[in-house]
């Protein structure tokens, strides 16, 4: 805990693509039929929840730098997120790419470590397994929020205890 603050500083680092398309993207099974439904996320719904459930004290958004999306990284902010803009790439068909996974993971142990009592991990990557480790190891993992337990990597079984399944909120998150 800090000095001046009795209360633990809690940070979120949200893999904002993870979360994105973990609850957008409708899912089917083998043969072709739905089991899951995509929803549309309230992104200041998500900010207070993030505050009110979770205690999240400052809450760091990983995403991709689109210039078309001006406007949006603008509202994020406005919204009480801290941005982390990554460039772009074009895929082969066009798209834009920009994988935030080494900005999050800079963030939360290094960059900001020293600033935090706890870290909220807003993805179910598996990729960021090391990341749950180290912050476990120093006694700063505080909850994994897994956008969609269909697409959750198997290496989080080991962090089972700390996750959070955000369909269980998706009432009180979903924009209508």
């Amino acid at each position: 805990m800090s000095i001046q603050n009795k209360y633990p500083e809690i940070y979120a680092f949200i893999d904002s693509q993870n979360l994105n398309l973990g609850t957008s993207k409708d899912l089917y099974d083998k043969k072709g039929n739905r089991v899951y439904v995509g929803w549309k996320l309230d992104y200041q719904k998500f900010r207070l929840y993030l505050t009110n459930k979770f205690r999240v004290t400052k809450a760091f958004f990983f995403i991709g730098y689109v210039a078309g999306n001006a406007r949006f990284y603008t509202k994020l902010k406005n919204l009480g997120y801290s941005v982390v803009l990554k460039p772009t790439v074009r895929d082969s068909a066009g798209k834009p790419k920009g994988n935030v996974d080494a900005e999050l993971v800079l963030h939360s142990a290094a960059i900001e470590f020293s600033n935090y009592d706890k870290a909220v991990v807003v993805s179910s990557d598996g990729d960021f397994h090391c990341l749950y480790e180290y912050l476990e190891k120093h006694s700063k993992l505080g909850s994994v929020i897994i956008p969609n337990r269909k697409t959750a990597s198997t290496l989080l079984k080991r962090f089972t205890s700390y996750q959070y399944e955000l369909i269980r909120d998706r009432a009180k998150l979903e924009k209508i």
